[in-house]
């Protein structure tokens, strides 16, 4: 599974190049703040695993104006350390990695 380009960002963690995503649409579950935000990661110029990260907030255009925190690239970078360290191997194909990010 490979990440869409259009509306990715790009970031370095430790001289190593991913891009990540978050939906633009919210789904049904997340418009109705039902399910938290998502975030997707992957390893730039590899078709490895992807990771995909449950964020403590809400989407930001859930459909009863709940909190709007909006994913910072600091908290990527710290996410993409963690997965790292908890097993994610972005290089390695496979199915994607889930983890849910700590709230703050």
């Amino acid at each position: 599974m490979a990440l869409v380009k259009k509306g990715s960002r790009l970031i370095t963690v430790d001289g190593i190049t991913y891009r990540w995503r978050v939906r633009a649409r919210p789904t049904y579950a997340q418009a109705l703040c039902e399910k938290p935000l998502a975030v997707a990661v992957e390893q730039v110029d590899c078709k490895g695993r992807v990771l995909l990260v449950s964020m403590p907030q809400d989407h930001p255009s859930n459909w009863f104006g709940g909190p709007a925190v909006p994913a910072l690239p600091s908290t990527v970078a710290a996410i993409v350390r963690a997965a790292l360290a908890e097993g994610w191997q972005p290089t390695q194909p496979g199915t994607a990695f889930h983890m849910t990010a700590p709230s703050d």
